[in-house]
């Protein structure tokens, strides 16, 4: 009984396209739901409901960056001397602005196989504690995520979901502020490169638990129908 309620409550949501435009969050003014396969708009619904763009811009993102290792205490502590970011209040970055691209979930698969790739982005507003200075960057990245359908031992197929990550090469970092001081420049060459290295596992612990969140409502018996109604679709736009 519990399966065939969920079954309804995924086809209704595949029945109300007009809740992927909803005015208050920007990402999803991209969304072309006539353009996308089923599984993929069931991703989208499901990250939609779990606030996916409000948890990236709850990250603590100084934090994150001093506990890795990867930046000098304080992150700018070679630049000010031996001061701690943390006894400079007026020191912070913020992420602002963050929007996965709905429209851009994109589904492949063989056989029994997924791979669903999502894109996103976001603001970094970086306020330098020396001088109050405010800079400004974007963040692109994209997130894949793999999973499938196996067969036991008796012929029973069972949903398996397997690597989510960001893809190193896919992120950019640029920035947006152009009056930067030439004596910033290094420093922010440092927070570039350090950053980088740091937000894809940011990314992916606020993501990914979600993507898996989503996959595992999903009855084997169901995919496989999405799965031959994206055929289905992508046969008829040959």
């Amino acid at each position: 009984m519990h399966s065939v309620w969920r079954l309804l409550v995924l086809l209704g949501l595949l029945a109300l396209p007009s809740a992927l435009h909803k005015p208050h969050q920007p990402g999803l003014a991209k969304t072309h739901t006539d353009s996308k396969s089923a599984l993929a708009r069931i991703i989208a619904q499901g990250l939609m409901k779990h606030n996916t763009e409000g948890r990236i811009q709850n990250i603590h993102l100084l934090d994150s960056l001093n506990a890795s290792g990867k930046m000098a205490p304080g992150m700018v502590g070679w630049l000010i001397g031996s001061m701690s970011l943390h006894h400079h209040q007026e020191g912070s970055a913020n992420i602002t602005n963050a929007q996965l691209d709905y429209g851009g979930i994109r589904m492949s698969f063989h056989k029994e196989w997924f791979t669903a790739n999502i894109s996103l982005g976001f603001d970094i507003d970086l306020r330098l504690p020396f001088n109050n200075h405010i800079i400004k960057t974007h963040e692109r990245m994209n997130l894949s995520v793999e999973f499938w359908l196996e067969k036991d031992e008796f012929g029973r197929r069972d949903l398996v979901i397997g690597k989510c990550h960001v893809e190193p090469r896919s992120v950019h970092t640029t920035f947006l502020t152009e009056a930067i001081p030439p004596k910033v420049n290094p420093f922010l060459r440092n927070f570039r490169d350090n950053l980088e290295k740091v937000i894809p596992h940011l990314i992916e612990s606020q993501v990914c638990p979600l993507i898996d969140e989503i996959l595992r409502q999903l009855d084997v018996k169901l995919l496989k129908s999405l799965m031959e109604q994206d055929i289905a679709h992508k046969l008829n736009q040959l």
